[in-house]
């Protein structure tokens, strides 16, 4: 059936920078906004060699696998490296033949390591046990060692004597010694260094520091969390501390895909046996910031970088500054232990200072996402959903082309070539050529991902259809079309941070109109990624088809662009997310909340601008917003004085949602909306709901 015309689409479409930027955590002005990636990347493993940093982390079954980005400063990162092209155990299961997968399996959970003049790289393959990777340029090329044996989620540590140590299982954590060649785990020296009952849960991240060793790892029971584990010997006695927890930056957990109890569930199956979970939008869940490494920047500060789940992105990465405590690599700052901002400043800026820190001097994106596949190669964002036949994909004559093989379903379909999608709004459109079809293909763009979809093209004899399936409901709506010139152009529209997404398409490529509805996204643990873009090609008919040629396939992030994010210049009210009501500079000197309608001038605000993204707020009859005491209740008042004002620093939550950061005590300023207090500046951050009092939304008054 046709839908109406998606004036959105048009809404969305920016030009000049705005169109063709892409998210970048560098705020330009010596401060960053965390994620540093809005698409997935799990598992991340932070390394240090002089002043370049490297983050390692999982690809599961998709290849080119075990993907490695390259810093100089933890904030702007680019793709440098994987470590193979492809799996090369020869099972028909990495390659998508024979109806056999490892969707949820393949290589995960990353440790990068430096030593004896070269890289390591070590993780895990469901079912072929432990893999190393080495080479001495970290660009490649890489050596592979199966190492076999029973160790996954691991961490690594060359000690100084020589001997490397490998840190795995959860609850009971073991240590295990390795070849030094990598041939494998060195027999009998398995010993548990934390007996279960200790708290302790699973990817581990181990280092030696000033002769201590310390222990990273997360637990998931009952939420997540991270801890640290600290001893003199390798083989402990360990204690523990936890480092973070219940940091969400305000992202609830998305729904969960689901299938019966008891039961196998097949990648390709009906969708309709599962189901999309309930959300419970005020837990924190395991989706806080949670598994990750740690390193010291060169300027000596410390930082973690632990992964966060983000709806149906995926797992992706947060940078957040450590403070040593007593001994101890606390996340956070002195006065609020366990919670970072989500806006900070880079490593190597100092506050106050205005300039960009010790890194590079533009803001950029780890990757190019849009592709006119006029290249040799492929562009390092792609990657094949399994092994690929590379006799029957090629780029030519600046198109893709890509041979339809037999598959029922597009979950089966060999030689698709995916990227994930990026966050948290984007539109995805590439350019379908059909006149290579035959009878029973199926060709398009997709959604790799449990539930799958796709919007595209399905030959059936002569006639082309239109066609968008959603496996979720098992659906599949056709609309007959004529292409001139054989070509069409299809799109993806979604909105991810509210896990959601629709298909459009154009026959002119300039009015789009949408096909199926706003289908709702999950986040999943059968596949173990997010939402992914795909392009496709299949035959239904059990034996090889035709072709399709995809060319021109464009990103645009209408979210990227955060500099009006702040409304310098602006009159605004302020009103509190858990309440809806506005904040209001109280005659008697306190800071409190008024009626909902209420527009009066004592509710609306202007802000000061004090540099790299501090800012001081002033009431429009004339009083700044002003902290005394410790931040409890009454504390936030007013001084007529612009040199006594509080100074934040401000924190962006898209949307116009925001909060306020003190420099002082680390904390932010919130109203409780149930105990009637007036504001304070004693909130140690956001609830996964945004609805504790903290999180709040300028509306523009003009």
């Amino acid at each position: 059936m046709r839908k109406r015309f998606f004036t959105l689409c048009a809404a969305l479409v920016f030009v000049g920078l705005a169109m063709a930027q892409s998210w970048t955590a560098d705020n330009g002005n010596g401060t960053f906004t965390n994620p540093l990636f809005y698409d997935e990347f799990s598992d991340p493993d932070i390394l240090r060699v002089g002043d370049d940093y490297y983050l390692a982390g999982t690809t599961m079954h998709t290849v080119p696998g075990l993907v490695i980005l390259h810093s100089k400063d933890l904030v702007n990162w680019e793709n440098i490296s994987y470590c193979f092209d492809r799996f090369d155990f020869g099972d028909d299961a990495f390659a998508l033949k024979n109806h056999k997968e490892i969707y949820g399996q393949g290589i995960w959970a990353p440790c990068i390591r430096h030593a004896n003049g070269q890289f390591y790289v070590f993780s895990n393959v469901n079912g072929k046990g432990l893999q190393c990777y080495t080479s001495k340029n970290i660009e490649g090329p890489w050596t592979h060692h199966n190492m076999k044996g029973n160790i996954y989620d691991l961490g690594v540590l060359f000690d100084d004597d020589g001997k490397v140590y490998a840190i795995h299982g959860y609850g009971t954590v073991k240590c295990t010694e390795l070849e030094p060649d990598m041939s494998g785990p060195k027999e009998g020296t398995e010993r548990v260094i934390i007996p279960e009952g200790n708290g302790v849960g699973e990817g581990h991240h181990m280092y030696k520091i000033d002769g201590m060793y310390y222990l990273i790892s997360t637990d998931y029971r009952p939420n997540g969390r991270t801890l640290c584990s600290r001893a003199k010997s390798i083989w402990g006695p360990y204690e523990t501390r936890v480092i973070t927890a219940d940091e969400t930056y305000g992202y609830h957990a998305a729904s969960l895909t689901q299938v019966p109890r008891g039961t196998k569930y097949r990648i390709g199956e009906d969708g309709t046996r599962f189901a999309l979970g309930p959300v419970d939008k005020d837990a924190t869940a395991c989706t806080n910031a949670h598994q990750g490494g740690i390193v010291q920047y060169k300027d000596g500060s410390w930082w973690a970088l632990f992964m966060q789940d983000f709806h149906s992105i995926g797992r992706t990465v947060c940078l957040m500054p450590m403070t040593w405590k007593d001994g101890w690599p606390m996340v956070g700052l002195e006065g609020n232990w366990g919670r970072a901002p989500r806006t900070w400043f880079k490593p190597g800026t100092a506050r106050g200072h205005y300039g960009i820190g010790d890194g590079p001097s533009g803001a950029h994106s780890p990757y190019v996402r849009s592709d006119n596949f006029d290249a040799k190669q492929l562009g390092r964002i792609w990657q094949w959903n399994h092994n690929p036949d590379d006799r029957l994909w090629s780029l030519k004559s600046g198109r893709l082309r890509i041979q339809a093989q037999p598959a029922e379903q597009l979950m089966w379909a060999r030689n698709t070539l995916t990227q994930r999608v990026i966050g948290p709004k984007s539109i995805a459109t590439v350019e379908l050529y059909v006149g290579g079809m035959k009878d029973g293909d199926v060709c398009g763009l997709g959604n790799i991902n449990v539930p799958c979809s796709w919007i595209g093209v399905v030959k059936q004899g002569k006639q082309l259809t239109l066609s968008c399936f959603e496996q979720l409901t098992n659906d599949t709506l056709r609309v007959p079309v004529s292409l001139a010139g054989g070509k069409i152009w299809l799109r993806c529209i979604g909105d991810y941070d509210n896990d959601q997404a629709q298909y459009a398409y154009s026959t002119d490529g300039v009015a789009f109109q949408t096909l199926g509805r706003m289908m709702p996204l999950s986040y999943q643990l059968i596949s173990f990624q997010g939402s992914r873009h795909a392009l496709f090609a299949f035959n239904v008919t059990g034996k090889r088809g035709g072709y399709a040629e995809f060319d021109n396939f464009t990103v645009e992030e209408p979210s990227a662009d955060r500099r009006a994010n702040i409304p310098y210049g602006k009159t605004f009210r302020i009103l509190n997310k858990a309440t809806g009501r506005p904040a209001v500079c109280d005659p008697h000197g306190l800071l409190y909340d008024s009626r909902p309608d209420d527009h009066s001038q004592r509710t609306q605000f202007r802000i000061e601008d004090r540099g790299q993204g501090c800012v001081a707020l002033q009431c429009m009859d004339g009083r700044y917003i002003k902290v005394y005491g410790e931040g409890l209740a009454g504390d936030v008042r007013f001084t007529t004085k612009a040199d006594e004002a509080e100074v934040f620093l401000w924190q962006d939550y898209l949307d116009h949602d925001f909060m306020l950061f003190s420099l002082r005590n680390h904390r932010y300023i919130g109203k409780s909306p149930t105990t009637g207090s007036p504001y304070s500046m004693d909130f140690v951050g956001p609830d996964p709901a945004r609805r504790n009092g903290s999180v709040m939304r300028w509306e523009s008054e003009e």
